[in-house]
């Protein structure tokens, strides 16, 4: 069953107008020098002032308009247990590990159905997934590359997959040879993007060369889509993980124009991230990891966005330099922070 947790209040405190981006940085997919498996064992229980603020958040607006607002942290326990990972057994392999076990999805029916249809393009590269009638979570580093937001993040568009019109209506007409003409590609309806919420602790930590604890963002859109999302959960440990399997859809690079869906166990965790060896392409970056129950006495699967990939990572384990593909996992105070992003109060983000 899925646990649920007391969730922490995140409420805003100040707003301030910060100067525009620059939006110069170049968008990397695969991101290098950051903590590891053992450098997480090592680092600190962050204190609440320290929290409020890596929670903080800038808001970048379509005309370029740049915000920062500073908030609290209502109803924390602090947990003073280490950042503890469990050691499992070491691998050394690439973002394909062994055989591909990546399925590229082609039935339309499949595609353009739940759950599938809540896997997004981000402009920049990488893939989101719907989390509210007008909000996308994804991969901080899609939009930010720590000290400046990337190019294309200014005119930021997110691609929902649709059904080709049929018979070569008037509108496949018009667009002539620009859409994917071959079955199976799916064809996107592109929306502007509202607004973006980034934490600081993103900022903080690529800076810093910390950790990927904070590699997530939010995307409103301009306008809302009537097609059904992915709730949000708090990701549980790997031994209460219901179903004990992860599983996500995005975009991979080298399957270009597909829709790519994989699953697999989880290798290792921290407190805020989760090592995984699911086959993964960059291009997936951004993907919502979900589980997925079935719940007593009912026929339908439930499912659960607990995570969000970020992508392949080398990391230090024993002294030796291992690859694994990384997700950051939604904890109580993450799910309050999305939570009040999308809802702008906290009435609606008391459960996990």
């Amino acid at each position: 069953t899925w646990h649920l947790k007391k969730v922490p209040q995140i409420v805003s405190e100040r707003t301030f107008s910060l100067d525009s981006p620059r939006f110069e940085a170049k968008a990397e997919l695969e991101l290098n020098s950051v903590c590891g498996i053992e450098c997480q064992r090592r680092l600190p229980v962050p204190s609440l002032s320290d929290l409020k603020d890596l929670l903080s958040y800038e808001t970048v607006f379509e005309n370029g308009t740049r915000t920062l607002t500073e908030v609290n942290v209502l109803g924390l326990v602090l947990d003073p247990s280490r950042n503890a990972t469990a050691r499992r057994s070491s691998r050394k392999k690439r973002q394909i590990y062994g055989t591909d076990s990546r399925f590229s999805i082609y039935d339309k029916r499949f595609m353009t159905n739940f759950p599938f249809n809540t896997a997004v393009k981000i402009s920049t590269g990488c893939s989101g997934v719907l989390i509210s009638s007008k909000h996308v979570l994804t991969a901080a580093h899609c939009l930010h590359n720590g000290q400046d937001y990337v190019k294309g993040s200014k005119r930021l568009r997110v691609g929902l997959m649709k059904m080709k019109s049929r018979g070569g209506g008037r509108k496949q007409r018009r667009s002539g040879r620009k859409k994917e003409s071959s079955d199976g590609m799916p064809s996107f309806q592109w929306t502007r993007v509202k607004s973006t919420h980034i934490p600081k602790g993103w900022f903080k930590g690529v800076s810093g060369d910390v950790a990927l604890d904070y590699d997530y963002a939010v995307l409103e859109l301009k306008r809302p889509h009537k097609r059904k999302y992915m709730e949000l959960g708090i990701s549980p440990t790997i031994k209460m993980m219901p179903g004990s399997m992860i599983h996500f859809s995005g975009f991979d690079n080298d399957r270009s124009g597909q829709l790519v869906y994989r699953f697999c166990s989880i290798s290792d965790e921290s407190n805020d991230l989760f090592y995984q060896y699911c086959d993964a392409e960059p291009g997936s970056t951004g993907s919502g990891i979900y589980l997925r129950l079935k719940e007593p006495n009912r026929k339908k699967w439930k499912r659960k966005i607990i995570a969000v990939y970020s992508g392949h990572q080398w990391v230090d384990v024993d002294g030796e330099q291992q690859d694994y593909n990384v997700a950051v996992r939604i904890t109580p105070l993450k799910y309050a922070q999305i939570c009040f992003w999308i809802h702008g109060n906290n009435g609606n983000c008391t459960q996990g």
